[in-house]
């Protein structure tokens, strides 16, 4: 089958959704799918205003509507609510073609945190541009319930996965050379320093031992200056980031925002477990085990950030890896490919208008 996927957020941009993307183009393909990746890097691009390092497209109607016309797909997928998320939009329901689209991000907080838009109207724009959506994949039930509720409709249980492999299991924290040797324990956070992510939140609680912010964002300059104590590392190559990784004593995850928290998933993987709010996303990552104390499968759940980091160091190593493995990107390719749906179909035998909750597993009809 041939699949257009349209994307505002692509490589070289380094985030979760871009890495969500590379893995399941590359599972798509293995199971025998014609991939054509609309991405910015095709186009005149500017920065986007306030986040430095993501480039959004300028214009792209012509060459995406050129690009879309020559691939002829057979389902058009649009991953991101961005310019050309838009352009693509605008492409569909021009020429009367079906397509599914992705919630991936809480965009809508982002707006408000950055620019003070009010959450109503950041929600109203979004529930606009998936309105027209025969599918919108949305990677947490939770997330999925909360959409609902703002009246979000069509909406399709998705997921993501880790690769095991590249981040291996270490049954003990490992020590990593280019931060020398860290009083212990090491607290760690991965992910962009910017609004949504709560960062402060990690970087002011009052623990023993050492902590390492990495990434980048708009955000960087100033808490650098704040938190100079803290070890920032900006960007890394993913091999070492798998390093980084395993020679962590606890994964600190502050976001109260995200749609999943990949980087949870990865930081389990390598066998460090995971501190975090009990919130979308850490939720849904660290499994349904709940006890009094917060602690599930692989990690803590706290309204207290402090306790969940004292609570995250008792966990077994081995568990926060075993609940990882439980994430697939080929499972997360499998539901992708359910929720998919004809682009020229419009008559086709699953009705998804009708459902406006949880659905079942669908294939391409």
């Amino acid at each position: 089958m041939k699949i257009a996927l349209v994307t505002d957020a692509w490589q070289p941009q380094v985030n979760g959704v871009v890495t969500t993307l590379v893995e399941l183009v590359r599972e798509l393909e293995v199971l025998g799918h014609q991939l054509e990746v609309i991405h910015p890097g095709l186009f005149k691009t500017r920065s986007c205003p306030g986040y430095a390092g993501i480039d959004l497209a300028v214009a792209p109607a012509r060459i995406l509507a050129e690009t879309l016309d020559a691939f002829a797909p057979d389902a058009i997928h649009l991953a991101t609510e961005g310019p050309l998320g838009w352009a693509a939009r605008r492409y569909c329901l021009k020429r009367g073609l079906r397509f599914t689209s992705a919630f991936h991000t809480r965009f809508p907080e982002i707006l408000q945190a950055a620019l003070k838009i009010p959450l109503f109207m950041g929600y109203a724009l979004f529930r606009h541009f998936h309105k027209p959506s025969s599918a919108v994949m949305v990677p947490t039930d939770g997330v999925l319930r909360m959409l609902a509720q703002r009246g979000f409709g069509k909406l399709c249980n998705w997921t993501h996965g880790v690769d095991s492999a590249l981040f291996a299991f270490a049954p003990e924290p490992q020590v990593y050379p280019p931060v020398g040797t860290l009083k212990r324990p090491v607290a760690l956070f991965v992910g962009r320093v910017s609004y949504e992510k709560n960062i402060e939140a990690f970087l002011k609680i009052e623990i023993p031992g050492s902590k390492i912010v990495c990434g980048v964002g708009p955000l960087e300059v100033s808490l650098k200056a704040r938190y100079p104590d803290v070890h920032w590392m900006g960007l890394m190559p993913r091999s070492e980031l798998a390093k980084l990784y395993a020679a962590a004593d606890v994964f600190v995850f502050p976001s109260k925002s995200e749609t999943f928290g990949l980087v949870m998933l990865e930081a389990m993987s390598t066998g460090t477990p995971v501190a975090a709010y009990p919130v979308d996303g850490p939720l849904e990552v660290l499994g349904a085990g709940y006890r009094a104390d917060g602690r599930r499968d692989g990690g803590v759940l706290h309204e207290d950030l402090q306790r969940a980091y004292y609570g995250a160091l008792a966990v077994p190593r081995a568990e926060a890896r075993s609940r990882s493995l439980d994430f697939s990107w080929a499972r997360a390719a499998a539901l992708f490919e359910s929720c998919l749906v004809r682009a020229n179909c419009l008559e086709a035998s699953m009705n998804l208008d009708a459902h406006q909750g949880v659905t079942g597993p669908r294939s391409v009809k």
